[in-house]
């Protein structure tokens, strides 16, 4: 398979010009796709029902009389910033470079225009791109992700964001023109989660795509929307694909789950997991890292999987790979991991048995068909936040939990240690397509080298307790 030589910085490095096994995987998400219907909500200090009138509605200021944000409550600045210096804590790896490269200002003159989960792990990312020369422009890849406290800390400091909890879609789209379409600011870089930003760019304004110095996407979905573009000859710029890099792919999608899975579902359900029978769809690193959590936790643990290699691991692995329709009647909880959609249909739905539990660990809520079960003869009944009875005429209860879309965001926390190695991957992504020479890159898509991780994951895992010692 041909490879395309390119040098990172000052080192000799080797960029794969096509995505892993995973990354080549078909996906049924169509590029036009909004990510609008991927759910996720980290925990927050507030609540979008706190008030009711929308941010689109008001005219806020932060103290420097900057009124260029759009976020819910400009006065919640303070708690999102004791969020975000919690958050810094355990993230060694952006830290360190931050204080590494803030001298010689790598990204001076970039103008990233960014669209992302709103979180306090991302607002470290964000600061450190600005303390690194950069201006930022912030929107949410998620309607329910942002937490408004650390949205509002952002925009006390002069980070342009646009976004809070609770969006619809029209401001979601909405809130990504008003990031994009500033007068006298136009970005030369995108940073984006799902492609939705991309895309926005791409269709809306094609003269500022063809001006973009580089994309760098984090997302299996977004990634493949990349793919789609590059296979269609569209896309005009490079791009970095960090889903695959081993940095975000043997880490973040297996070590976050793995930790995640669990949390969520205690949240939603109190379930006890000793003896439940629980079926993954899906064997990649997501579905790895939540069945690992789950057989420690003494269920009895089903794997679905359609490729061979990740079917024959899921096996050597202790785990009895089945097709669904198989064990559909008898499991307690279903968990699809596989960026795929109508993994489990409305057919499979009906014939689980009562009380079971259905939820998501991908990307979109395109796994489970759950518009199938917006049907009249089907009742739903909101039980708490994020868990929905869904009741058939016979009295059947099934469980869905974030009505489908993404577990762990939207019913609990991720590991702030994990997204750091993510983060900072981001960072260099960036900083390389920004300061490439003209040449060095082509109008492809691009993966972070196997060296560069590793070096990456030292500086992450041994620079905290470094530091921590030298203290």
């Amino acid at each position: 398979r041909q490879r395309v030589q390119i040098q990172f910085v000052e080192d000799k490095q080797e960029f794969s010009r096509f995505p892993t096994k995973a990354g080549r995987r078909s996906l049924s998400r169509s590029i036009s796709q909004s990510s609008t219907d991927s759910y996720s909500s980290a925990a927050s200090y507030t609540d979008s029902s706190d008030d009711e009138t929308s941010p689109r509605d008001k005219t806020q200021l932060n103290s420097k009389g900057t009124s260029d944000f759009c976020v819910k409550n400009i006065k919640q600045a303070e708690f999102g910033r004791r969020e975000i210096e919690i958050a810094e804590q355990d993230m060694s790896a952006l830290i360190s470079l931050r204080k590494r490269a803030q001298g010689e200002k790598p990204l001076a003159g970039a103008k990233i225009v960014g669209c992302t989960h709103i979180t306090a792990q991302t607002a470290v990312l964000i600061e450190t791109l600005v303390a690194l020369g950069a201006q930022c422009r912030w929107t949410a890849c998620n309607i329910y992700s942002t937490q408004n406290e650390v949205a509002a800390a952002l925009s006390e400091i002069g980070v342009a964001v646009f976004a809070w909890k609770g969006e619809s879609e029209d401001d979601f789209w909405w809130c990504i023109d008003k990031c994009v379409n500033m007068e006298g600011w136009q970005p030369n870089m995108i940073l984006d989660d799902g492609g939705d930003l991309t895309h926005w760019v791409y269709k809306k304004y094609p003269n500022v795509f063809k001006k973009i110095r580089g994309i760098v996407e984090e997302s299996v979905t977004g990634v493949h929307r990349l793919y789609q573009l590059s296979k269609a000859g569209k896309l005009c710029v490079p791009a970095m694909n960090v889903n695959d890099s081993v940095t975000k792919q043997k880490f973040d999608n297996l070590y976050c789950c793995r930790e995640s899975i669990l949390d969520g579902l205690k949240r939603t359900t109190d379930v006890m997991f000793g003896g439940k029978q629980v079926v993954v769809c899906g064997y990649g690193e997501v579905g790895k890292g939540c069945t690992a959590a789950l057989k420690a936790m003494g269920s009895i643990v089903y794997v679905t999987e359609i490729d061979p290699i990740c079917a024959l691991q899921a096996c050597m692995d202790g785990f009895r790979v089945v097709k669904l329709n198989e064990v559909i009647r008898q499991v307690d909880v279903i968990i699809t991991c596989t960026g795929n959609k109508n993994v489990v249909t409305r057919d499979q739905l009906d014939r689980m048995k009562n009380g079971s539990i259905v939820c998501n660990m991908g990307h979109s809520n395109t796994e489970i068909d759950v518009a199938s079960l917006r049907t009249p003869e089907l009742t739903w009944e909101r039980v708490r936040s994020q868990v929905d009875h869904v009741i058939w005429p016979d009295g059947k209860r099934v469980i869905l939990l974030a009505e489908g879309r993404l577990l762990n965001l939207s019913c609990s926390t991720v590991p702030t240690f994990v997204l750091s190695i993510t983060a900072t991957t981001q960072a260099l992504a960036l900083i390389e397509l920004y300061n490439a020479p003209e040449g060095r890159y082509k109008q492809d898509v691009y993966l972070l080298p196997k060296k560069m991780g590793e070096s990456l994951l030292y500086l992450h895992l041994f620079g905290a307790l470094h530091e921590n010692t030298e203290k």
